[in-house]
């Protein structure tokens, strides 16, 4: 399959308390590959298995790699480490940015990963600044730092409207991991 380039690439943020943000960026990255653009798919905060994880191994045009603890944690929990993990992976990100390799960048939770202290909104900035103008790139997570929603070219708020989860109900496999 040839490869499509874009002529012309945006940010996108995908925020808000709603489910489905990661959901709709890994939609995006399917899409794309549909028309053989690559896409590198950096996971903040998660280092668990996820069903995303098995599904694209393999992929030709979708990398997945996570830079995150293999449990989830709270935002007083961040240790060293925690901070070490998410700035490696920003700087893995750049270098898929910037290799010419990929079409799509996903920073998958960046946004929490600020609010959680672990990357300065300044870090992302400058990520974005040395961004390729042919390159896409995607900001999942909730809390979006109002000077990425600004510098974003296209924002979505998921808004939670009703969620079984407020009646007791486990991330299930396949649903929501």
């Amino acid at each position: 399959m040839d490869r499509e380039r874009l002529s012309r690439a945006y940010v996108q943020v995908y925020t808000g308390d709603g489910k489905g943000k990661t959901t709709a960026a890994l939609g995006l990255a399917i899409r794309a590959s549909g028309h053989g653009m690559r896409t590198y798919f950096g996971q903040f905060m998660k280092g668990q298995s996820y069903g995303e994880l098995d599904a694209l191994r393999g992929h030709r045009q979708i990398t997945i790699e996570q830079y995150g603890d293999v449990r989830c944690i709270r935002r007083e929990e961040v240790t060293a480490e925690h901070v070490a993990q998410a700035r490696r992976g920003l700087a893995r990100a750049q270098e898929a940015m910037v290799s010419g390799e990929f079409d799509i960048v996903v920073l998958d939770e960046v946004n929490v990963a600020i609010w959680f202290g672990l990357l300065d909104v300044e870090d992302v900035q400058a990520f974005l600044e040395r961004r390729p103008g042919s390159v896409e790139v995607i900001l999942t997570g909730r809390r979006a730092p109002p000077e990425l929603v600004e510098r974003a070219d296209l924002v979505t708020e998921m808004r939670l409207v009703k969620h079984y989860y407020e009646q007791g109900v486990s991330a299930r496999k396949g649903i929501e991991r």
